[in-house]
């Protein structure tokens, strides 16, 4: 059986950018929508991934009060995090039509 856990860990760095693109996020909700898409990621994966879209300097964050308890550590994307990002498309459309063709054929 295919180990599809091994094809998703590739491609989740430029799911979590693409998320954040679209609007101020935090954790949770990040982790919600992936797992509502199709992923399957728990904290430990989503958490340090994002501390490490930090340093790079693909994402910033900052604390905001929570209406329903603590704060919350919230992520928007950087320019370099755009820019990144837009790498990740052109090299994920690329190697989809590639797939997509291979597994196309008769």
């Amino acid at each position: 059986m295919f180990d599809k856990s091994q094809l998703m860990r590739g491609t989740i760095e430029g799911c979590v950018l693409k998320i954040i693109s679209m609007q101020t996020t935090y954790g949770y909700d990040i982790l919600v929508y992936l797992n509502d898409n199709g992923f399957t990621v728990t904290e430990g994966t989503l958490y340090p991934l994002l501390l490490r879209l930090e340093k790079n300097g693909f994402i910033s964050a900052y604390m905001m009060e929570s209406p329903l308890g603590p704060k919350r550590k919230y992520y928007t994307i950087t320019k370099a995090g755009k820019e990144h990002l837009n790498s990740f498309e052109e090299c994920w459309y690329a190697t989809s039509d590639a797939v997509n063709t291979i597994l196309s054929a008769e």
